[in-house]
C-alpha cells in the first residue's frame, strides 16, 4: 500500500477551480478538467518516490494484480478512476466496443499514426464503458430518447430541420427511425447548416417561453447553441435523455452510448482507456464515420445504478462489466470498518481523515485529496475515522 499522486488534464471545458478544491492543490488559473488516478500509459499516477503506476504493475503483475486479474486481463491495471470537472458541456461522445477497439488501434498501429497524434482515434485497445458518480447536482444527455418522444419534441418546434427530424422518425419509429435522424444531423454528406440549427436553438427559446413539453431539453440546446453556435450537435441532443444526478446518486454508461455531461463535479470509473469517438460539440478531432460505426440506436432510459449497502457504511455501485466497481464508504465514529473489495485498488479520500489498514499491519493515513494504490496481495482493508472514501476495484 503506497501513496499516489493524480495526473491532471487540462481541457477547455474543465473549471479552475473545482478540481483544486476538492483535493486540496493550487489553483494555476488554467482549467482543469480531469484528475487520473490509475495506470495508463498516457498519463499515470506515481508514487512518492516518483515511479509511474504502470512501471509499478510491470515489476511483478501477479502480486500487484492477482493473479485472476492477470488472467482475465493481462498485465494492466483494467480500470481508470477520474475526478471530472465540468464547467461547459463536453463534446457528444460515443465509446467504442472492445473488438472494433482492438482492430481500429492495430489498424492506425500500421498506418503509423502516432499515439498523440490529434487526429488519432484509438489511442489503446480497450473498450471505455463507464460510470459516473456525482459529487454536485450533475447534467447529462445519455442514450437515445424512445422515437415517438423525440417526435412529440420536434413536432411542436417551428423549425424546417425540426420538421425534417420528424418525419423520419414518424416514418420509421424504430430504431431504424433514430439511426436515420441521427445521421441526417452528423453525417457530412446530409448535415445541416449554421443557419438550420440556429432556427431550431431560436425555436426552442420560444418555445421555453411559452409552455415547453420538456423545458429541460429546450433549455440544453438553448445552452448548447450558446457554446458551440450552429454545430448540429445542438438539435442531436433533442434525441438524447436529459439527465439530472444529484449528489450520491451514479449513472452508467455502456460503450456504444451516445452521451455528453454537461455540467458538474463528479467521480468516474471506467475501463482502463483514453478511446473517445466524438460527433460534435468540440473543437478536438471528430470522425462521424468511425462513431456511427460504433453508435448503439436501441432507445433506452439512462443506467441508474443503485448501490448496495455494506456493514452500514460503504455503497456499492456494481456496473454491469467485469472491469472495474466503485465503492463509497463514510464513516464518523472510533471503529474499525471493514472495506468490500479485492484485487488492486486504489483508494480517493474525498474528505475528513481516515487511517486505511491492511491484514498484514499495515497503515496508511489519508486526509481529503490524498490517494493511495493497494496491490492485490495486500489483501483486505479497514478503515478507521471520520471522513469519505472512494474506493475502485475489480469484481
Amino acid at each position: 500500500m503506497q501513496r499516489i499522486q493524480h495526473a491532471v488534464q487540462e481541457y477547455a471545458w474543465g473549471s479552475p477551480h473545482a478540481i483544486p478544491e476538492l483535493l486540496g492543490t493550487r489553483p494555476t488559473g488554467r482549467p482543469q478538467a480531469e484528475a487520473w488516478f490509475g495506470a495508463h500509459a498516457g498519463a499515470p499516477s506515481r508514487t512518492e518516490d516518483d515511479r509511474p503506476l504502470t512501471g509499478v504493475v510491470a515489476e511483478d503483475p501477479e502480486r500487484v494484480l492477482g493473479v485472476d486479474v492477470v488472467a482475465r486481463f493481462g498485465p494492466a491495471l483494467p480500470y481508470l478512476l477520474k475526478v471530472i470537472a465540468a464547467e461547459r458541456p463536453l463534446s457528444l461522445q460515443v465509446h467504442p466496443h472492445v473488438a472494433r477497439a482492438r482492430e481500429a488501434f492495430e489498424a492506425e498501429e500500421a498506418a503509423g499514426v502516432p499515439r498523440d497524434a490529434p487526429h488519432r482515434n484509438y489511442r489503446d485497445r480497450n473498450h471505455k464503458p463507464e460510470l459516473v458518480y456525482a459529487l454536485t447536482p450533475f447534467e447529462a444527455v445519455s442514450g437515445f430518447r424512445a422515437p415517438r418522444r423525440a417526435a412529440e419534441l420536434l413536432v411542436t418546434l417551428d423549425a424546417p430541420l425540426a420538421s425534417a427530424l420528424h418525419a423520419l422518425l414518424i416514418a420509421q419509429p424504430s430504431a431504424d427511425g433514430i439511426r436515420a435522424a441521427f445521421t441526417r444531423l452528423l453525417d457530412p454528406a446530409t448535415r445541416p447548416g449554421p443557419d438550420a440549427v440556429a432556427e431550431v436553438a431560436a425555436a426552442a427559446e420560444r418555445r421555453l417561453a411559452t409552455g415547453s413539453p420538456s423545458p429541460r431539453a429546450d433549455r440544453t440546446v438553448v445552452q448548447l447553441q450558446t457554446e458551440h453556435p450552429g454545430d448540429p450537435g445542438v438539435v442531436t441532443s433533442l434525441l438524447l435523455n436529459p439527465v439530472t444526478l444529484q449528489p450520491g446518486e451514479a449513472m452508467f454508461v455502456p460503450a456504444g452510448g451516445v452521451h455528453a455531461y454537461l455540467h458538474g463535479v463528479g467521480v468516474e470509473i471506467m475501463a482502463n482507456s483514453d478511446n473517445v469517438l466524438r460527433a460534435g460539440l468540440t473543437p478536438k478531432h471528430v470522425d462521424v464515420e468511425e462513431l456511427l460505426r460504433n453508435v448503439d440506436y436501441v432507445a433506452a432510459p439512462p443506467i441508474r445504478i443503485a448501490p448496495e449497502i455494506f456493514h452500514g457504511a460503504t455503497k456499492v455501485f456494481y456496473a454491469p462489466v467485469d472491469d472495474f466497481e466503485l465503492s463509497v464508504t463514510e464513516i464518523d465514529d472510533e471503529y474499525l470498518h471493514p472495506l468490500p473489495g479485492r484485487g488492486p485498488r486504489i483508494l480517493l479520500c474525498l474528505d475528513g481523515e481516515l487511517e486505511i489498514s491492511t491484514a498484514h499491519g499495515e497503515m496508511l493515513t489519508l486526509t481529503r485529496g490524498r490517494s493511495a494504490f493497494v496491490p492485490a496481495g495486500d489483501g483486505p482493508l479497514r478503515v478507521q475515522g471520520h471522513g469519505r472514501v472512494v474506493q475502485a476495484d475489480v469484481p
